[in-house]
């Protein structure tokens, strides 16, 4: 049996619970391998944490078919057991099954993990140019999906817009479960409001659009300069990509923070149900419909568009039809695109009959 080291692995981030994920390996474990957590993760290597200092290291080719079969990949916050072979050379051999994982769908439906083994998502957005109420919601849907629980931090208080007037906006729109803090990510303060989701063993992951101060928070929740920064775009304010691979920093109380490039497209890894059920409002209003099968579109007696904001309404049935899409066979997405290539020739049939 593997021999853990608690007391060296508890402050980055090894729990009990985790650490059971051990009997979850469906081939024994070898005995001299040691149980360490992925830091870092480029193309051909892996820098790992082992409680006490950083190692960097190689998977087995075997491991990594087996990830991708499972419609995964390393990435990090994954705990992995390592072997270290002669020349002190160290190869990943197995995997512990990830407890929770944030992860998106490509444009042709493969699963991409951003981060393993969460406990808090710190969903970062500028209060200037980058502000955008639609995004954060479907960000909390999706980090909620993943069983991971969402903090709303909302950043460049010092010189955003409308600062208080936004906030508020948030915490009507947004459910009351979800906590939205207000920061100066350049500040020491942010470390002030940001302090009861820091605690020792605790592993959070900031996402958010380029440019929304990911990096400049991650710096000054380190206190050290560890992450490159950058300004924003004079004309859009968009940020630009200066943060380039995600990273796994260990803060001076002891939290884990992964820090993670830019997210220009978030499409969901997570079924309509699942998604559907992050919309409490919507969930609750569903049951007073006139009709069971109520889709909240046209139905007549709809509870839902009496009483959920249109634009609110609109965000749940876009984030609904991307997780429906990210689940479809290629067949059926190029059955799907013959259908609407039909209708449209339909229609241009039509539009030329009545013109003449």
């Amino acid at each position: 049996m593997i021999d853990i080291h608690f007391e060296k692995l508890r402050p980055i981030g090894l729990t009990q619970y985790i650490a059971n994920q051990l009997y979850a390996l469906k081939e024994d474990p070898p005995a001299h391998a040691r149980l360490m957590r992925i830091v870092e993760a480029q193309r051909d290597w892996f820098g790992l944490h082992d409680g006490q200092e950083e190692h960097r290291a190689r998977a087995l080719p075997r491991l990594l078919h087996i990830v991708q079969a499972e419609e995964s990949a390393l990435t990090v916050g994954d705990w992995v057991l390592v072997e270290t072979h002669a020349n002190d050379q160290r190869w990943i051999v197995a995997r512990l099954p990830p407890v929770t994982q944030i992860a998106r769908r490509a444009n042709d439906g493969r699963r991409q993990p951003l981060a393993s083994n969460i406990d808090t998502a710190l969903l970062v957005m500028g209060l200037d140019s980058d502000f955008n109420p639609r995004r954060m919601e479907r960000y909390i849907a999706m980090v909620q999906a993943s069983g991971v629980a969402p903090v709303v931090v909302l950043t460049k208080a010092d010189i955003g817009m409308d600062v208080e007037g936004r906030e508020l906006q948030l915490r009507h729109r947004l459910p009351a479960t979800v906590p939205i803090v207000s920061v100066n990510a350049l500040c020491e303060r942010a470390c002030v409001a940001i302090a009861p989701w820091l605690t020792e063993g605790q592993t959070l992951v900031l996402l958010g659009s380029s440019g929304a101060g990911k990096s400049t928070l991650t710096n000054t929740l380190m206190r050290a300069p560890l992450q490159l920064t950058g300004g924003v775009r004079h004309g859009d304010g968009r940020g630009r990509h200066t943060t380039t691979s995600r990273s796994l920093h260990q803060c001076p109380g002891g939290a884990c923070i992964v820090d993670t490039p830019g997210l220009r497209t978030w499409r969901a890894d997570a079924d309509q149900e699942a998604l559907a059920a992050t919309f409490e409002d919507i969930e609750a209003f569903a049951s007073r419909c006139q009709f069971r099968d109520c889709r909240h579109e046209s139905e007549p007696g709809c509870a839902v568009r009496a009483n959920v904001a249109e634009d609110r309404l609109l965000n749940y049935h876009k984030l609904l039809r991307d997780a429906q899409r990210s689940y479809q066979t290629p067949l059926e997405r190029i059955a799907l695109r013959q259908k609407w290539k039909s209708l449209r020739k339909a229609g241009a049939v039509r539009a030329r009959e009545k013109r003449n």
